[in-house]
C-alpha cells in the first residue's frame, strides 16, 4: 500500500479514537453552572430536564474502550496501514513454503500460527510416525495402513481439515473435484498413484479446440464423444465427429478410453467430471478444463501424507 493510503487510514483512525474522548469529555463535563440533580433554566413541551451526569459506570466502560482501541492501535499490526505493531505480532507468515521453514521460522517469528503448528507437530508427531511407519523406520505399505481402523480414523480427519473443501466431507466431490470414492481415478488409484498426486499435485492440461475444430467441428466430436458412452446422437454427426477426434486420441488414446499418464479421462464410461450434458461437453470442447490439484507435501509433509493416502485408498475399496 502506498504512503498516502498508509497515513490516511492512520489519521482517519487516531481522529475517530481521539474524537470520541474529546466527546464523552465534553459529555461529562459540568459547564452550565446547575449543581448536580438540580432543574435546568430550560423546558420543553412543558418538561424541565434535570442535571444528571451520565452514570459512572458507563464513563468508565467508554475510557476503558477508547484506551483498549489506542493500545490496540499501536501494538497490534495493521496491514492496511503497512504497521507490524509493537509486538511485531502476525495471525501466520505467509513466507512459508515447508514444514522446515515453519519449524525454523517458528523460533524466532511471533507468528501465532506458526507457534500453534509447531505445537500441534510436537504433540501429534509421533502419533503420526507411529501410524506410518514400521518397525524397521521405513513407511508401511499404504494398503496395509488401509486396513488399520485407528490411522483410517486419523486419515479421515486429515481429510476433512484439508480435503474436504473440494472433494466434501463424504469425498464424493462434485463439478470439476472427482469423487474418491468410486473406481474411476484419472492418474490411477492405486496406493503409489495416490500419493503422488497428494504429494505433488496434478494440473490439468485440457485443450480449447474452438478455434482450431470451428463451430460445427466442436459439434460433431461432441456427438461422437457422447456416442462413446452409449448416448443417442445423430449419427452424420458422430461419423464425423470420429475422423476428426484423430487429434484428441493423441490423449484419450484411439478408444476414448483415457491414459492415466496425462490425467485423460476415459470417454466410454457415463462418469463425467464436468458434466455429462451436451452443453457441458461442447463447453469443454470449446474452451477446455485447466482444474488444478494443490501439492500437499510443502503444507502436511510426507508422514500425514501417507496416512491420508491410506484413508482415501480405503474409501474405492469399500464394497
Amino acid at each position: 500500500m502506498s504512503i498516502f493510503w498508509t497515513i490516511w487510514i492512520t489519521v482517519i483512525t487516531l481522529t475517530v479514537i481521539i474524537g470520541c474522548a474529546v466527546l464523552l469529555k465534553s459529555a461529562n463535563t459540568n459547564s452550565t453552572g446547575v449543581e448536580e440533580g438540580e432543574p435546568m433554566p430550560h423546558t420543553f413541551d412543558g418538561i424541565q430536564e434535570l442535571n444528571n451526569p451520565l452514570p459512572k459506570w458507563w464513563v468508565g466502560l467508554f475510557w476503558f474502550t477508547i484506551v483498549i482501541a489506542l493500545i490496540y492501535s499501536f501494538t497490534f499490526p495493521s496491514y492496511t496501514a503497512n504497521w507490524n505493531g509493537l509486538l511485531d505480532w502476525s495471525s501466520s507468515e505467509q513466507s512459508v513454503k515447508s514444514p522446515e521453514e515453519s519449524e525454523k521460522l517458528a523460533e524466532t517469528s511471533h507468528s501465532q500460527y506458526q507457534r500453534e503448528i509447531n505445537d500441534a507437530e510436537a504433540k501429534y508427531g509421533a502419533v503420526f510416525k507411529q501410524l506410518a511407519y514400521d518397525e524397521s523406520g521405513a513407511y508401511k505399505d499404504i494398503a496395509v495402513i488401509a486396513n488399520d481402523p485407528e490411522a483410517v480414523k486419523v486419515g479421515q480427519r486429515l481429510f476433512l481439515q484439508n480435503c474436504a473443501q473440494c472433494h466434501g466431507s463424504d469425498a464424493r466431490g462434485g463439478k470439476g473435484f472427482p469423487n474418491l470414492t468410486d473406481n474411476d481415478w484419472l492418474y490411477g488409484g492405486n496406493p503409489a498413484q495416490i500419493k503422488a498426486t497428494l504429494m505433488h499435485g496434478r494440473v490439468a492440461a485440457m485443450p480449447a479446440w474452438k478455434d482450431i475444430l470451428g463451430e460445427q467441428g466442436v459439434t460433431e466430436v461432441t456427438s461422437y464423444v457422447l456416442q462413446l458412452s452409449g448416448r443417442r446422437v445423430n449419427s452424420i454427426e458422430a461419423q464425423a465427429g470420429q475422423e476428426r477426434f484423430a487429434m484428441c486420441a493423441a490423449c484419450h488414446g484411439a478408444d476414448g478410453k483415457g491414459m492415466e499418464a496425462f490425467g485423460a479421462p476415459n470417454l466410454t464410461d457415463k462418469v463425467w467430471l464436468y458434466g455429462g450434458s451436451r452443453k457441458a461437453v461442447e463447453d469443454t470442447i470449446n474452451n477446455g478444463r485447466n482444474g488444478v490439484m494443490p501439492a500437499w507435501s510443502g503444507i502436511l509433509g510426507e508422514d500425514k501424507i501417507q496416512v491420508i493416502s491410506a484413508y482415501v485408498y480405503s474409501l474405492s475399496q469399500q464394497k
